[in-house]
């Protein structure tokens, strides 16, 4: 069996709190790209979570998850403890600093 390591891509996050503030912050981020929401959506009655409409279909977002900006420009959630594991801040040349 072959190895195989994970080429090194910046992307672009954003951590979901689990408020109604949060999701309107997100939302506005994802449009900042122009993402085709409403990829993204909230559920009517509560905003405790975010569904995502991926490539593999439809994800929740809850408190603490990421959600992630991919290579394609397409965007789904990552749990806490994974993104940490994953990903690390890096300087943002054109716009001031780690995001």
């Amino acid at each position: 069996m072959a190895k195989f390591r994970k080429k090194p891509v910046v992307i672009d996050a954003m951590q979901y709190d689990g408020t109604y503030e949060s999701s309107e912050a997100v939302f506005a981020w994802a449009y900042s790209f122009g993402a085709p929401v409403p990829q993204m959506n909230t559920r009517p009655v509560n905003h405790d979570h975010i569904e995502i409409h991926t490539l593999e279909g439809a994800m929740l977002a809850v408190a603490g998850d990421w959600i992630i900006r991919g290579v394609k420009g397409e965007f789904y959630p990552c749990k806490p403890d994974i993104f940490e594991a994953t990903y690390e801040p890096v300087a943002d040349e054109g716009r001031g600093g780690p995001r």
